[in-house]
């Protein structure tokens, strides 16, 4: 029978290219599929064998598991469950477990790709915090602090944030009506014509326009003419 495929590009089916682990040095050795979730189980594909102290070559002691939130597949939350080998090195006696830095941040509950995933939802489609969470199937302040920690490394300490920004737009901004707490926000977006990049930045931040006019060069002062234009 004639493959219609088969001159068509197509490679061999492989789940652990399809759900981007190769990226995250990760390797499907398992699924569990749930009708509301599904689990891969994974193993590191780096055996991370030599010792970190002497060099010599470790020997496996034992095992261990971690589980990780991946970003969703059809709004089907994903969960990987890592295989973590522990090696013991015979000359230091030097215990340690495979590294996983490249599948996520030590003691993180999200992988690089469902904190990619997390990060992309809030801020280019615009889903809450809370349908982000519920795609991940992690609680609501897991995935909160996730995004902002990610959302503040990838953003706002960028150094080069600020380039080609030449108009800006200041607004003031009643961010939450309740008799406690800071209430207004100064909101702070880059209205120089797009003509690179493919979205405008902004900022925000807590309190009155006065008081929090941010320190750049250039900004006017409250008896500068160009601060009424």
């Amino acid at each position: 029978m004639h493959d219609a495929t088969g001159g068509a590009g197509f490679a061999c089916a492989d789940l652990t290219t399809f759900c981007r682990l190769d990226e995250l040095g990760l390797e499907v050795t398992g699924q569990r599929l749930d009708c509301d979730r599904a689990m891969l189980a994974c193993r590191i594909t780096d055996e991370d064998r030599w010792c970190r102290r002497c060099g010599e070559q470790g020997s496996p002691h034992d095992t261990g598991t971690r589980q990780l939130a991946h970003e969703p597949f059809g709004w089907r939350p994903t969960t990987l469950l890592v295989t973590i080998r522990r090696y013991g090195c015979a000359s230091c006696r030097h215990v340690w477990r495979q590294n996983t830095s490249s599948a996520a941040e030590p003691r993180a509950k999200l992988s690089r790709r469902g904190l990619r995933w997390a990060l992309e939802a809030i801020v280019c489609q615009h889903l809450t915090i809370a349908r982000v969470a519920e795609g991940l199937a992690v609680s609501w302040n897991t995935a909160n602090d996730a995004v902002l920690a990610e959302g503040k490394r990838r953003l706002i300490d960028d150094p080069g944030r600020f380039d080609g920004v030449k108009v800006i737009g200041v607004d003031e901004h009643v961010w939450r009506h309740t008799r406690r707490g800071d209430k207004y926000v100064t909101v702070i977006i880059d209205l120089t014509g797009i003509r690179e990049a493919p979205a405008r930045r902004g900022c925000w931040t807590w309190s009155r326009a006065a008081q929090n006019r941010p320190s750049w060069p250039g900004w006017p002062n409250e008896t500068s003419p160009g601060a009424r234009r």
